[in-house]
């Protein structure tokens, strides 16, 4: 943060408050309200904090009006396109694109690190046959340290050396190992000769029975899946973790409530939305009702994975992954399956339609990560936690930021008090 150069001027009833303002490398400028109750005796009201600066970071910028998202300065397209999952997250954690010797490095500590603690397994065994993955997740993740209490003390700069690497590295043997769960199938241990796409792969898909081989196509997409959802900035699940970070919590108990802020529909589960839409629609030929039902302000029916909330252009990761989508439906087809032919159709229909064109509702990356997980056979309970799976560097990349910002305080949003005023209590016998 630059040293302030601007003010804002406040006024209330007649008196008139200096406020500083702040700019950063890039983005709109801050007005700093910390002394603002001190000397005003008021607060600000922002429902959902959408006009607040909760914190200063460099790790990840978003210009929704251009259609931009960059990592450490570096564009998302150019990531996806010429890097790949770990790359991305050693830029994430560190700040800078590894060397070819760091990059080995971190891959190799990652990929040593997949197996989980042998009596988790026991765990799993707990839950209920038919419990949703990420109910699964949020519980195991949580318990994690429990059985990693050696890197628990976020206090100890190694120990949240560790614990990340370990998060990084267990989280899609948890996911595959729900995964497994949740369909009677026995648990597939990690591979350390496969990369981190196609270890997840065949965690969720290989079986004692055969052998099953990764297609590079399969696990290209699934790295730029990864790698687009690395992290997002400032969102709802990010600054759940945050929050929890500030109390001091250990690093696995943010992590599985950033998990538990993700499940929310509005948030991580808006690519099963999409599918389950294109569920709803069944065959092509009743896309034009959808479409129509779409343009309809009286109707309460949306296209879910057109459009965003922050992007007012189009999804700079939509682009990369539609390649993806084409890539994997051309290796896998949609012959016999009518989600994936009602999904192609609906998005050659909103491209070309002018009401949606003119409103810039584009097909997101939600649209494109729902078909290509679909084509590639994971059930839509499962689209959140490989989503959980890809945001956990952002998560850690932003736990560690926040611990070490020496401005750090634990996180205490104010309200505006509309109750009942002090009023003293009534012995029961005499209330009316």
């Amino acid at each position: 943060m630059t040293d302030s150069t601007k003010t804002a001027t406040l006024t209330i009833d007649g008196q008139s408050f200096e406020l500083p303002m702040y700019s950063g490398t890039t983005g709109p400028d801050v007005i700093d309200i910390r002394k603002l109750y001190a000397q005003a005796g008021v607060f600000t009201y922002d429902p959902g904090y959408t006009s607040t600066a909760s914190c200063e970071s460099t790790i990840t910028f978003i210009d929704g009006e251009k259609g931009e998202l960059l990592h450490r300065g570096y564009p998302i397209d150019q990531l996806a396109e010429k890097s790949h999952y770990l790359e991305v997250c050693y830029l994430l954690l560190y700040g800078e694109l590894p060397t070819a010797a760091e990059v080995e490095d971190f891959e190799n500590r990652v990929t040593r690190h997949t197996m989980v603690h042998e009596q988790m397994h026991n765990f799993f065994r707990g839950f209920r046959r038919d419990a949703h993955p990420m109910a699964t997740l949020v519980g195991v993740v949580g318990a994690m340290s429990a059985f990693y209490a050696d890197s628990a003390d976020v206090n100890d700069e190694w120990q949240r050396e560790v614990a990340s690497i370990r998060m990084i590295a267990k989280l899609p043997t948890i996911a595959a190992m729900a995964y497994k769960y949740s369909i009677g199938q026995p648990f597939v241990y990690p591979r350390n000769d496969l990369d981190y796409a196609s270890n997840f792969l065949h965690m969720c898909f290989a079986v004692p029975a055969e052998d099953y081989n990764v297609d590079p196509i399969l696990s290209r997409a699934m790295d730029r899946i990864f790698t687009l959802h690395a992290d997002h900035e400032q969102n709802a699940s990010t600054s759940t973790v945050r929050l929890a970070s500030s109390s001091a919590a250990n690093p696995f108990a943010c992590i599985a409530a950033g998990i538990a802020c993700l499940w929310g529909p509005a948030h991580g589960g808006a690519n099963q939305a999409c599918l389950e839409m294109l569920k709803e629609i069944g065959t092509k030929d009743r896309i034009p009702e959808y479409i129509a039902r779409a343009k309809d302000k009286n109707d309460p029916f949306r296209l879910m994975g057109f459009g965003h909330r922050v992007y007012k252009n189009t999804d700079p990761r939509a682009k990369v992954l539609k390649q993806s989508a084409d890539e994997v439906l051309e290796l896998l087809g949609v012959e016999n399956n009518p989600i994936l032919e009602v999904a192609k159709e609906l998005e050659q229909v909103a491209l070309n339609d002018p009401y949606f064109v003119e409103k810039k509702l584009f097909p997101n990356v939600d649209f494109y990560s729902g078909i290509i997980l679909e084509a590639m056979g994971f059930p839509t309970s499962m689209f959140t936690p490989i989503f959980a799976v890809s945001r956990t560097v952002g998560w850690i990349s932003q736990w560690k930021e926040q611990f070490e910002d020496p401005q750090q305080k634990i996180g205490r949003p104010r309200q505006l008090y509309l109750g009942e005023t002090e009023r003293n209590y009534v012995d029961v016998e005499k209330r009316g």
